[in-house]
């Protein structure tokens, strides 16, 4: 019948075969969770392919097939991903700074989009930069997903993780700040706030999570915040975020980071942010009696 697909020789419709798929290239920015990313796609038998970020992403790629290329470098970046056969592509890192309008080498395909590309990167915010390079790159014939397609288990879930459970104070530290980082991130600025006794005191700028909470420790070393009170870091997707890309993320380093703040804790929003070095996360929270708790964004906050 129309519509319907061939038989078999034995008549029935064969069976799909197993889905052919190309390999995986890792766009790497700076800090650890690109290594992370690259190890436990291994771990799932990828042969990831690292495209290092120039001036972005750390040392150590050694022990993969890699190329070390700009940012805005799409004539290369597309013929590698012709030359390795690749059909997926995870961004993945940070990147502190924007390429300028001498970086960009564009593809023939991508050749009309740069007076566009130009406005976005003068212009734009994060998420309006990284919705272009995703486009970008998908023009090229590969598929972005996100880290979370590749490492599941690095998403938070909902509720405690590790033994500290959030106390009253804390909760309407956590609604203060969860209304603060939402509001920012319609605005396409960042992603966390961090709110002391019932009050936003920190908004998190192009400068990063660590930076804010720095700063927050030279308020308190000045005086200017409560040294009886202790606070919350909230760290929420921004609304209209690309999920595949950008995913808020923790690890030790932010525990650090709030323990020398005077911070009670760490929320974020789960199922869409990252907990990277997981266990060494947890101890390191338990041992200083923080906690680091996972937001279900669908349920009200008291």
């Amino acid at each position: 019948m129309p519509g319907q697909p061939p038989e078999g020789p034995d008549g029935t419709s064969p069976r799909a075969g197993p889905e052919v798929r190309g390999r995986l290239a890792i766009i790497a920015g700076g800090g650890r969770l690109p290594h992370h990313v690259a190890d436990a796609a291994r771990a799932h038998g990828e042969n990831p392919y690292i495209i290092a970020l120039t001036g972005e992403a750390g040392d150590g790629w050694s022990g993969y097939d890699n190329r070390t290329l700009g940012i805005g470098n799409f004539r290369d970046i597309s013929a590698t991903f012709r030359r390795e056969g690749i059909d997926r592509v995870v961004l993945t890192g940070g990147v502190q700074r924007r390429p300028e309008w001498r970086d960009i080498r564009p593809t023939l395909k991508t050749l009309s989009r740069v007076p566009a590309v130009l406005k976005t990167l003068i212009s734009g915010g994060d998420d309006a930069v990284l919705k272009m390079a995703i486009a970008l790159i998908e023009a090229s014939g590969a598929r972005v997903i996100g880290v979370q397609d590749i490492v599941p288990e690095l998403l938070a879930e909902i509720g405690p993780i590790g033994r500290i459970v959030p106390e009253s104070d804390d909760q309407r530290d956590i609604a203060a700040a969860t209304a603060a980082a939402n509001a920012l991130g319609a605005l396409d600025v960042g992603q966390g706030a961090i709110a002391v006794g019932g009050r936003v005191v920190a908004l998190e700028g192009p400068e990063g999570t660590d930076a804010m909470i720095a700063r927050v420790a030279g308020l308190r070393r000045d005086g200017r915040i409560s040294q009886r009170r202790r606070g919350v870091l909230v760290k929420l997707c921004k609304p209209q975020q690309d999920l595949r890309a950008d995913l808020p993320s923790i690890g030790p380093s932010t525990v650090e980071s709030a323990l020398a703040a005077g911070l009670a804790g760490i929320a974020v929003e789960a199922g869409r942010a990252l907990v990277l070095e997981r266990a060494a996360t947890i101890a390191l929270a338990d041992r200083s009696g923080l906690f680091v708790t996972g937001l279900d964004r669908t349920q009200p906050l008291v």
